[in-house]
């Protein structure tokens, strides 16, 4: 088999009003927030890489910035841009901006493991992004709608498990103290 061309794609245009706004420029150790995740994703072979953003996203070295448009459109229209944006790839592996724990080997372990059709990641039994999509799934994952991600197709999907400390979605003020105990605790 040869070896799948990959496209990443980082979902970076929430608007983070639980957080009070402007959440993926805020600083965890020593950078802004959405760095964690873009920097650990930078060390997998891509093809292409896509950060579907807002106009608050920091800036993200290596990534090709889509600007989500009407900006407060759903999860389902920043995944549906993202998917019309790919060139010629095999699959894309999806992640979120506000997951900055999420370490580079498990990014590299769901690369390693995908089988061309689909791969989620697993916490407490809930299979989840970061998740792998061969291109099968793609008019699927385009045909979405509100403000839900891929979650359905990934129900019965292999999985790789990550611990649920390392899952931690930044989605408010205490969730980003919880972020900066745990760097501290490395």
């Amino acid at each position: 088999m040869t070896t799948p061309r990959i496209a990443i794609i980082l979902l970076a245009a929430g608007r983070a009003t639980r957080f009070g706004g402007g959440k993926l420029g805020t600083t965890l150790a020593g950078k802004p927030l959405a760095r964690h995740a873009a920097d650990s994703l930078s060390t997998l072979p891509h093809v292409q890489r896509i950060a579907v953003c807002s106009t608050q996203t920091p800036d993200l070295p290596g990534f090709s910035r889509l600007l989500l448009d009407p900006p407060e459109a759903p999860l389902s229209h920043s995944i549906a841009a993202a998917v019309a944006a790919l060139s010629d790839v095999d699959a894309a592996l999806f992640a979120l901006a506000d997951m900055p724990l999420v370490p580079a080997a498990h990014f590299a372990e769901l690369v390693a493991r995908f089988d061309g059709d689909r791969i989620a990641t697993q916490v407490d039994g809930r299979n989840m992004v970061p998740a792998i999509f061969g291109k099968q799934h793609f008019p699927a994952l385009a045909a979405l709608a509100g403000d839900r991600g891929g979650g359905e197709l990934l129900a019965d999907a292999p999985w790789v498990d990550l611990p649920a400390h390392l899952a931690l979605d930044i989605d408010t003020p205490d969730d980003l103290q919880s972020a900066k105990e745990h760097l501290q605790g490395l």
